[in-house]
């Protein structure tokens, strides 16, 4: 981080003068574009974390519906017909305005899909496993079972995704992929859909 190169930029600086007797070393170092750069960099650091920064609201999608239905009941000049149509922009409403809401609730971790009906007594028997794999491959193989036909993780490889994420195991039995029952499946349709 920024405080670590801080660090040993005065260790160097300590170094230099030692051996420097005249300064000048020290002088062209100090004038260096680079630690000029990260002074710079640093300081501006420094000002953003004492502001402390904090959205201004935490819906913005909310508000920009309300403003959208606001300007349909109003009189249609060509501006309020130029700002409907730039706020009901897909690329508005799903991108900035999604990335906005997110950011603005830190509300970055995975949500879980609702729990199956059937879900045996025993709380044990069954868990629900979230991966979200980012165009990453899941790191792990899966095969059927000789006797019971059942679709069961063959092996978890170690470094991948799922090895990483500690949720999946070697023998496991696999019950419903992204929604999906996988029993009477064949071990290639359920990749398919891992």
């Amino acid at each position: 981080g920024i405080s670590h190169v801080l660090t040993l930029v005065l260790q160097e600086l300590s170094l230099l003068c030692k051996r420097d007797v005249n300064g000048g070393m020290l002088y062209d170092l100090l004038r260096s574009r680079w630690l000029q750069a990260l002074l710079k960099i640093y300081e501006c650091l420094q000002h953003y974390l004492g502001k402390r920064p904090v959205p201004v609201m935490l819906q913005a999608r909310a508000l920009t519906r309300e403003v959208v239905e606001l300007l349909r009941e109003a009189p249609q000049s060509g501006e309020i017909k130029e700002l409907r149509r730039l706020l009901r922009a897909p690329h508005l409403k799903a991108a900035l305005l999604s990335a906005h809401d997110t950011v603005a609730q830190k509300d970055f971790e995975p949500t879980l899909p609702p729990l199956p009906d059937n879900i045996p007594e025993n709380e044990e028997a069954m868990r629900i496993v979230c991966l979200v794999k980012n165009n990453q491959p899941l790191g792990a193989t899966i095969k059927r079972h000789e006797i019971t036909g059942d679709i069961t993780v063959a092996r978890v490889i170690h470094g991948g995704l799922a090895d990483r994420s500690g949720l999946l195991y070697a023998g496991d039995k696999l019950v419903e992929v992204n929604g999906v029952p996988v029993e009477g499946l064949e071990p290639e349709q359920v990749i398919n859909i891992l």
